[in-house]
């Protein structure tokens, strides 16, 4: 199976958005994935250093590099997001560099199968586990029946499931 290309950006959506000066709202952006010097220069910025929740601001003005119709993303946009889209552009970032993708796993409620979504679409991704699974329950319908499991006769299975 070919590998495939190392995703770099990924694109988000804010639950509220920023409004601009001139009562614009912005929601569309990118996000790059970090570097060793996003999370290390940030830690010599005097406003961290006096406040070690600025790093969050300090970071993601490094690492989004679009916003709607911003030119930029800086520290005064950051600091200016509601709490609600920081905290998303937040756990965004975390899903990303801790795993390569913005993804996060859910499960079907009538069968309990866990699988990963992607947060931006809501498409299923179908992952390795999902295909060997898919062989295992093709290959399940010619497994014996297991004790209490009534047979095609309508009678009861019996012996040990194992052998």
């Amino acid at each position: 199976m070919p590998e495939q290309p190392l995703q770099t950006e990924f694109e988000f959506t804010l639950p509220q958005g920023y409004v601009d000066d001139d009562g614009t709202l912005h929601k569309e952006g990118r996000m790059r994935l970090a570097t060793a010097a996003d999370e290390i220069q940030p830690l010599e910025d005097p406003q961290v250093q006096a406040n070690q929740s600025y790093l969050t601001i300090t970071l993601l003005a490094r690492v989004v590099t679009d916003l709607g119709s911003l030119e930029t993303a800086d520290k005064g946009v950051i600091e200016n997001l509601f709490v609600n889209d920081l905290e998303y552009l937040q756990a965004m970032y975390e899903r990303v560099n801790n795993h390569g993708r913005n993804t996060v796993e859910t499960g079907c409620p009538d069968c309990g199968h866990r699988f990963e979504v992607d947060v931006e679409t809501g498409t299923p991704l179908a992952t390795d586990t999902d295909q060997s699974e898919a062989a295992v329950e093709t290959d399940a319908d010619d497994s014996p029946p297991t004790p209490n499991e009534e047979t095609e006769a309508g009678e009861l299975a019996t012996g040990n499931p194992i052998e």
